[in-house]
């Protein structure tokens, strides 16, 4: 029977030969440009163990190329590629049924900095933790293969195989399959809009990149031109891959507005078909979520509506009219949230009722109106909101986190405004208990030239901000990578302690009270007070109050019809400071602290 592993799409090929274990094969060109091996042995069926490093000579070049469809890379993507055989993993996730996103709550992480290891295989000791802090989705940022041994992931150059470094693909599965069993999900950042600056040999098999669009890391990848159904395909197959191969539970898809595609059916909607008809197969929820920065609804609109189905998508609005009420920040892309009637609470009551700030609004760091309303009934949780992530941390300058500005009281107030919000709150890695560790920009590329280039590129980017060149940390300095690790015995400290525990308490507070994962903005009503730097927000019958403020402040309670169903007063049911009052409807607030107040029913 013929190995199709070694199957190969090819139409730039005029001649392809495949060497398999030191030994070279013949192959022939058959329908749409795909390449069979004449004579390669069936390799022994004995388990995932059942190995062989092969690779490609493409005409009369002597260099043999990894496959576009590797499923390993063991020496790094200049090497061979090496075959591994998914299905003879045992799986012990037959419990495990999904879950769906409404209601959820998401925790980003980074592999490799994760742990002190930063292995998958580290990073299953530490699933415990993520099981008492209550959250249902871990998100990692990508673990395809990529240049050098430590970086983001995002420049990945092998789509199809987990990074070596990380463990390798029997690790992630066991990752995975670990996650499963502790009732969590896994949705695993993905990146199609663009291959890596190095390892990135593709381009010697067919037209994976399209030459006619430029993104802003260079050609984009190739979805409406000549040839690319097989380039759709390449991505389709992959998407596959991960939900069938490695179970995990959903995608986050890296920046769609990359994706350049003017064909009638775009990708977004060719994949949401796709993974909604395995779903069905499978009989369990799967998610897409996309990073777009188009506030365009169509994006996560339903098919019959025109849009392209995808589950939700993350919201930078939220993100730019918290840290602005949060820090003061009115620079960049945080002008047009400070600069609105009422400042960032202005801007923050926008996107809490409506989802998006920028609805045809004008932006400023655009110099152009951006984005459209979402659809009126659109459910809020589809929009994926945090106060802190990997690129607003990690693109900063010196990658700091809100923890080196802000006080552990502020940082409480910031985590009840996100877990009360209406949306879907995730975390970043180290947030629940305010890690003081960066999040900083590293790599490791070996090659001289491109590790000199994109050294320089981070200072000349951020130097034309105004930063002195000697505060910004160099990717390739193996620091950078170390000092971006978390570090785990700061939970021994009181102080980081309290804030974990506020952590636990707001998503144990989002179970308890339906209010807080209702989908509709309709319900959410807000007022603010400018000079207290007070704000208040409605979830159904619960009141959210936060006080910006480092000075103690004195409202009334919102006390309208919704409570006169009850027979008492509200009670508090969540508060970040022991010395929060509540006399009557009266609500007494130190400085930098929040509330969630309640009817106590009959």
């Amino acid at each position: 029977m013929r190995d199709p592993r070694f199957d190969v799409w090819a139409p730039f090929a005029k001649r392809l030969r495949v060497q398999v274990d030191g030994e070279i094969y013949d192959m022939r060109r058959s329908d749409e440009s795909w390449w069979r091996p004449i004579g390669v042995p069936e390799l022994p069926d004995e388990g995932p163990h059942a190995e062989a490093d092969y690779g490609y000579l493409i005409d009369d070049d002597p260099t043999p190329y990894p496959d576009p469809r590797s499923r390993r890379q063991p020496g790094g993507v200049h090497g061979l590629s090496r075959t591994f055989d998914a299905q003879w993993y045992e799986w012990e996730d037959h419990d495990w049924r999904g879950r769906q996103l409404a209601g959820a709550v998401i925790y980003e992480l980074h592999i490799g900095t994760f742990t002190p290891d930063g292995t998958l295989d580290a990073a299953i000791e530490r699933l415990d933790h993520l099981v008492d802090l209550g959250v249902d989705f871990v998100e990692p940022l990508p673990v395809n293969a990529f240049n050098g041994d430590t970086g983001w992931g995002y420049d990945g150059t092998y789509w199809y195989a987990v990074h070596e470094p990380y463990g390798g693909p029997l690790a992630y599965q066991r990752f995975v399959d670990a996650c499963h069993q502790r009732g969590i999900g896994v949705i695993q950042d993905v990146v199609y809009n663009h291959l890596g600056p190095s390892g990135n040999y593709l381009g010697k098999f067919g037209p994976y990149l399209a030459n006619q669009h430029q993104t802003s890391w260079g050609d984009a990848v190739n979805l409406d031109g000549f040839d690319s159904d097989q380039v759709r395909r390449y991505i389709i197959d992959n998407v596959l891959m991960w939900v069938r191969d490695f179970h995990v539970d959903g995608l986050r898809l890296d920046a769609v507005h990359a994706l350049v595609d003017t064909r009638a059916t775009h990708i977004l909607e060719d994949i949401s078909m796709e993974v909604e008809a395995y779903s069905a197969h499978v009989g369990r929820p799967l998610t897409l979520i996309a990073e777009s920065d188009m506030n365009a609804p169509r994006v996560i609109q339903p098919r019959v509506a025109g849009g392209y189905a995808i589950t939700a998508q993350w919201s930078d609005d939220f993100h730019h009219a918290a840290h602005v009420c949060l820090t003061g920040e009115a620079e960049g892309y945080y002008e047009d949230f400070a600069s609105t009637r009422g400042g960032g609470m202005g801007s923050l009551k926008k996107v809490l009722t409506n989802g998006f700030f920028h609805d045809g609004a004008m932006s400023t760091f655009r110099r152009r109106r951006h984005g459209r309303p979402l659809a009126p009934g659109t459910n809020a949780w589809r929009l994926v909101a945090s106060t802190q992530n990997h690129d607003q941390i990690g693109n900063r300058a010196r990658g700091d986190r809100l923890s080196e500005s802000l006080s552990t009281r502020q940082l409480a107030v910031g985590a009840t405004l996100l877990m009360c919000s209406p949306f879907t709150p995730m975390l970043f890695m180290g947030e629940e208990w305010g890690s003081t560790t960066p999040f900083q920009f590293f790599a490791s590329h070996p090659e001289e030239d491109l590790a000199k280039s994109v050294t320089e590129g981070r200072i000349r980017e951020f130097s034309r901000m105004g930063w002195d060149e000697s505060e910004i940390p160099d990717p390739q300095d193996p620091d950078t990578f170390r000092r971006s690790k978390l570090d785990w015995m700061e939970l021994d400290h009181p102080e980081r302690s309290e804030l974990l525990n506020i952590y636990r308490q707001l998503i144990a507070l989002r179970r308890e009270h339906p209010e807080l994962t209702a989908p509709w903005l309709r319900d959410v009503s807000v007022e603010y007070f400018v000079s207290e730097q007070v704000f208040a927000f409605w979830r159904g019958d619960l009141e959210i109050v936060l006080n910006f403020s480092d000075q103690p402040q004195s409202i009334d309670l919102d006390v309208d019809v919704r409570w006169t169903q009850y027979r008492e007063l509200p009670q508090i049911l969540f508060a970040t400071d022991d010395e929060i009052t509540l006399d009557g409807e009266r609500v007494r607030m130190p400085g930098h602290s929040a509330a969630v107040f309640g009817p106590t029913p009959e």
